[in-house]
C-alpha cells in the first residue's frame, strides 16, 4: 500500500516537539515491509509583513518549496508553506492547504500513484484532504485527536467544513471510544469511526527510564510533573492551587504556552515559587526519567481525546492524576494508575495526597498500559487502511 499523510500536526526543526506522537506512529507504519509512507507537512505562513516576525523564519523559508524530502531515517517529509491569514483560520486554512498541496501531490501521484491519503488530525486536515482526495480520484481517512473535534468541532465555520468531509471518508479514526462517541453526537457516522488507541515506546518510557536532564532541585525531592502546552485548557492554575494544600511536594511544568506569565505570578502570589519549577519546552528524549522519578503526573484538562502523556507517565510506572476528559477512564481502570477528579484544587489536592501516602507498584502501573505499543497501533492502522483501500 501506498500511503500519502497530510500532517500540519507534525514535527519540523523551529518546532521539534510538535505533533511527535504523529511523527512516531508515521515512522511505525512505514517500517512495515508492505506499506510505503510519504508525508506532507504543511506549515502555516501569515501574509507580509507578520511573515517576517522570527517565530515564522521557518516557514517563510519553505515558501514556494520544491517538496524535496526533508527528513532522513524515516518515511520522506514534504514541508510546505500555506498562507494563514490571522483571525480566519477556521474559514480559510483548509482550501488554503489544499492550493497549496494540491500540485506536489499530483506530481508525487504522477510518479508513483497513491492509494489513500491519511489526514493525522480532524481540522483543518480533514477538509484540506477531501479536496485533495477529489483531485487525485482516491479514497481517504480521518484521524481525530482530542482538541480537533472538541474546539474546531464547536466552531460553525469550521463544523460547516468538517461534517462533508466525514460523509466522504472511507473511514474516520479517534483516539479513544469518548471522542468517537462525541464525533457521532456531530453528526459523524458511529459505525465509520475506529477506535485507535496511541502508541507508547515501552523500550525508552520504563520504571528505571535515567534521567537526561537534572531536575531544578536537590536529588530526592518528591515531585509531581505535568508535560504539555501551558494553556488554559489544560487548567495548569488549577495545580499551582492545589499544591498549597500538599507540603513538601514540588512541581515541575515540561511545557511552555501563553499561560506560563501567568503561572510564575501565581506561584509567586501564594508563596510557592520555590516549589514550582518551569523547565519550558522538553526535547521528547528528556520525558522518560522525568517521568520515571515523578511520584505522579498531573493533568486536570477540561478536554483531551486520549493524551499520549497519560500513557507515557504510566509506562514510567508513574500514576496519574487527571480530570473526567476524553478516555480517562478507558486508561485508569484500577486505583494503582491514578486518580479521576473534579476539576477543582481541593479534589487535584486530595488525590495527590492519597497518593502520595499510598504509592503504587512501579510494575504493576506499567503494566496497565502493556497494550500501548507503536508495533500494535501500527499494525491496526494498516488493518484500517486496508480495508478503505479495498
Amino acid at each position: 500500500m501506498r500511503i500519502l499523510t497530510l500532517a500540519t500536526l507534525y514535527p519540523n526543526p523551529s518546532k521539534p516537539n510538535f505533533g511527535i506522537f504523529v511523527a512516531r506512529q508515521t515512522e511505525k507504519l512505514a517500517s512495515l515491509p508492505d506499506i510505503d509512507v510519504t508525508v506532507i507537512n504543511p506549515v502555516s505562513l501569515p501574509p507580509f509583513p507578520l511573515s517576517r516576525l522570527q517565530r515564522f523564519r521557518y516557514a517563510a523559508q519553505l515558501s514556494g518549496d520544491s517538496g524535496a524530502p526533508a527528513d532522513k531515517g524515516g518515511p520522506p517529509v514534504h514541508r510546505i508553506a500555506f498562507q494563514s491569514m490571522p483571525g480566519m483560520a477556521a474559514r480559510n486554512n483548509a482550501a488554503s492547504i489544499a492550493r497549496a498541496v494540491i500540485p506536489l501531490a499530483k506530481k508525487l501521484h504522477a510518479r508513483q500513484p497513491f492509494d489513500l491519503i491519511d489526514a493525522e488530525f480532524f481540522y483543518p486536515d480533514g477538509p484540506a484532504t477531501a479536496l485533495l482526495a477529489k483531485e487525485l480520484g482516491i479514497p481517504y481517512t480521518i484521524k481525530a485527536r482530542g482538541a480537533d473535534v472538541h474546539y474546531w468541532g464547536a466552531q460553525p465555520a469550521s463544523l460547516k467544513q468538517m461534517l462533508p468531509a466525514a460523509d466522504g471518508a472511507a473511514a474516520l479514526l479517534a483516539v479513544s471510544e469518548a471522542l468517537a462517541q462525541d464525533m457521532a453526537a456531530l453528526g459523524m457516522e458511529r459505525d465509520k469511526i475506529h477506535v485507535h488507541y496511541t502508541g507508547c515506546d515501552q523500550e525508552r518510557f520504563r520504571p528505571d527510564a535515567e534521567h537526561s536532564i537534572a531536575p531544578p532541585f536537590a536529588d530526592g525531592t518528591p515531585y509531581a510533573i505535568t508535560v504539555g502546552a501551558l494553556i488554559p485548557r489544560k487548567n495548569p492554575h488549577l495545580i499551582i492551587e492545589a499544591l498549597k494544600a500538599v507540603p513538601g511536594l514540588h512541581h515541575i511544568f515540561a511545557g511552555d504556552g501563553e499561560e506560563r506569565e501567568r503561572l510564575e505570578k501565581q506561584a509567586v502570589d501564594l508563596g510557592l515559587a520555590e516549589r514550582v519549577h518551569f523547565l519550558g519546552s522538553v526535547a521528547h528524549d528528556a520525558l522518560p526519567g522525568l517521568l520515571a522519578d515523578a511520584k505522579m503526573l498531573v493533568l486536570p484538562s477540561q478536554s483531551e481525546g486520549l493524551a499520549n502523556a497519560w500513557v507515557e507517565a504510566l509506562a514510567c510506572g508513574t500514576p496519574i492524576v487527571i480530570s473526567e476528559a476524553g478516555g480517562a477512564r478507558e486508561l485508569v481502570r484500577d486505583p494503582l494508575a491514578g486518580r479521576i477528579v473534579n476539576q477543582t484544587p481541593e479534589a487535584i489536592a486530595a488525590a495527590m495526597q492519597e497518593l502520595l501516602a499510598q504509592p503504587s507498584d512501579p510494575e504493576a502501573v506499567r503494566k496497565t498500559v502493556a497494550k500501548f505499543t507503536w508495533e500494535r497501533n501500527a499494525e491496526e492502522l494498516r488493518a484500517i487502511f486496508a480495508s478503505a483501500i479495498g
